[in-house]
């Protein structure tokens, strides 16, 4: 439901956009009474926002002739952050996101100095972000009814599919969300469950909110969960692998969510979880660093198997 503030500043920019429209035309948009829509009229006025009426068929409200608002200012790096925003917005993995930066684009163009807005087109037309995408919601509201949820601290009931398409209905504390690989993820509690859990939100079938308040833990990173609940998925093959560095040099070889990382007095031990023996293989084999296969015994076979295969890739050239 949108406030009454929302609305009277639609009120402003449909006034802006079209000129003249009568109180017929004006209501239905808003979503109010003739009654209220007259309430709107008389705050802009207080404003100081002149606005004529005229009454009869071919009446209606407009801005005073020759009336602007003050042109919005922004220094050179604001204008190339609020460019780069927008753009980035498109490979975000939201509903109708395309639509809703044009027209968040469109708003801020008129209102802006001609020199801005050149700068804001240039950026647009000139630059490409290799940003992720993802399949994306069905309609924005999970995130926007989990992130309200999330700051306000308030209980939902979440409505979740799994991959296999079956519904379950469950009581769950979103402690924050975080968009990972072009994927949107809610991480919190899970009353179902009774622990900690990662939802898909591409995959959340309704947010229902809930009159129940929750505590969410002190510094707990959304995003950090995230990676660990992807690196920890069950998988055909259990991995345990100790590699002969410090953690920050395997950080820097090993992306996140390979695998769940341990500093010992030996190296750092990889615990991880793969479908694959051959593709593991592969991410050991561009190690700059010695390591050592705790188990299982079939990834020894698999790392042989890629280094045999260097070889003769070697000896061929």
């Amino acid at each position: 439901m949108y406030h009454p503030t929302t609305r009277v500043l639609a009120l402003l920019e449909l006034l802006q956009t079209h000129g003249r429209m009568s109180g017929a035309e004006l209501a239905p948009r808003l979503g109010v009474d003739r009654r209220t829509l007259r309430r709107y009229v008389g705050k802009l006025e207080d404003i100081g926002i002149p606005i004529t009426a005229e009454r009869g068929r071919a009446g209606g409200y407009a801005l005073m002739p020759g009336f602007k608002l003050p042109p919005m200012m922004f220094t050179e790096d604001e204008t190339l952050a609020l460019s780069l925003g927008l753009l980035a917005a498109r490979g975000l993995g939201l509903a109708e996101a395309a639509p809703a930066v044009a027209s968040a684009q469109a708003k801020l163009e008129r209102i802006m100095p001609d020199q801005l807005r050149r700068r804001v087109r240039a950026v647009d037309e000139t630059v490409k972000l290799d940003a992720a995408r993802a399949l994306a919601p069905a309609n924005n509201q999970p995130l926007v009814l989990l992130t309200g949820a999330a700051q306000a601290c308030r209980r939902v009931l979440l409505r979740y599919r799994d991959q296999h398409g079956n519904e379950s209905v469950r009581r769950f504390d979103p402690y924050g969300v975080a968009l990972r690989h072009g994927r949107w993820y809610a991480a919190g509690m899970c009353h179902l469950r009774q622990e900690l859990r990662t939802f898909r939100l591409d995959r959340v079938a309704g947010v229902e909110p809930l009159e129940e308040d929750f505590e969410r833990p002190p510094g707990f990173d959304p995003m950090a969960h995230v990676v660990r609940s992807i690196a920890t998925l069950p998988r055909a093959f259990s991995i345990e692998v100790l590699l002969k560095a410090d953690l920050a040099s395997v950080r820097a070889h090993l992306f996140a969510e390979a695998g769940v990382l341990e500093e010992t007095a030996g190296g750092v031990v990889v615990r991880a979880q793969s479908d694959e023996l051959d593709w593991f293989a592969r991410q050991l084999a561009s190690m700059p660093f010695e390591f050592e296969i705790r188990h299982p015994p079939e990834l020894r076979a698999a790392v042989g198997d890629c280094v045999r295969r260097l070889l003769r890739c070697a000896e061929s050239t």
